[in-house]
Order: C-alpha cells, then sequence, then structure tokens
C-alpha cells in the first residue's frame, strides 16, 4: 500500500534534510553533442548551490566546462529528487577556505592541493522530490530557481 502523499512543505524540508546530509549525488552532464554522462560526486550543499568537484579531464568537468547544465539525483527510485541547475567553473584559489574546509571535511576528500581538480558550483533552476505516484503531480518545489513554497 502506497503511503499518502507528503505535503509540498514536507517534501521540502525532506529536501533540505538530504541536501545537507547526504555526501554523493548522480551527476548527469551531456557533451556538445549530446552524449550523456553520468557520474556519482560529492557536494556540499551551502543553502543556494552546491559544491563539486571532479578532475578537469573527467568527462564531466569537460562536458560541464562546454554546457553548464546539468541534472543532479539523490536519494534513490522511491524517494528521489533531482535538480536541474547551472554551473559555474571554479579553481581551488576561488574558494573561500571555509568553504574549502567544509567540503573535504564533508566529502572526506580535499582536492585543492591538485592542480588538476576543478570545482563546479551548481545552482539550481528546478528541483522536483517524489515518493510514489501519488507526489508525481505536484513534484516540483522549485521553479525558475525559486522555491514555490
Amino acid at each position: 500500500m502506497t503511503d499518502p502523499a507528503r505535503p509540498l512543505s514536507v517534501r521540502k524540508q525532506d529536501t533540505l534534510r538530504l541536501l545537507e546530509n547526504d555526501v554523493d549525488a548522480w551527476v548527469a552532464t551531456a557533451s556538445p553533442d549530446g552524449t550523456p554522462y553520468l557520474m556519482p560526486l560529492s557536494f556540499l550543499w551551502n543553502g543556494e548551490s552546491l559544491l563539486l568537484s571532479t578532475a578537469a579531464g573527467n568527462p564531466t568537468a569537460r562536458n560541464l566546462q562546454k554546457n553548464p547544465t546539468l541534472l543532479l539525483t539523490l536519494g534513490h527510485t522511491r524517494d528521489v529528487v533531482h535538480i536541474t541547475a547551472t554551473t559555474e567553473t571554479l579553481r581551488a584559489g576561488d574558494l573561500a577556505e571555509l568553504e574549502g574546509d567544509a567540503f573535504a571535511e564533508k566529502a572526506g576528500f580535499d582536492p585543492r592541493p591538485l592542480a588538476n581538480y576543478l570545482y563546479f558550483r551548481a545552482t539550481p533552476t528546478k528541483i522536483q522530490a517524489w515518493r510514489e505516484v501519488n507526489e508525481l503531480k505536484d513534484r516540483v518545489l522549485m521553479e525558475s530557481g525559486a522555491w514555490l513554497i
């Protein structure tokens, strides 16, 4: 039996909890010719955007430098959060020390000393969250970068 649909306010709270507590997400990007690429990456949520890092030669990094849009997914298939975001490419020197420290602590890995690593600040433009079919109708929590609730 399917649980009752969560109110949008509860879905937003659940989404924010995942953003604060989860360490890794699936990140989907596309090359300039449209070839999709999916990779798990660690992230840090600062309340407005997600900070990601990967090697500059990785397809994810190459794709985001050419096409700065990504789809990031948290959760599992029966409790999922989809985040569409635009990204900005950063180098370690572009980060505030506290932000770099927070990323390293959460991820368990500090890419700052590695010259071949880039950071990407992903600013959500759309966030969707649902568990079962009864939550599909009202799955959009953020649209055009603004929370709907």
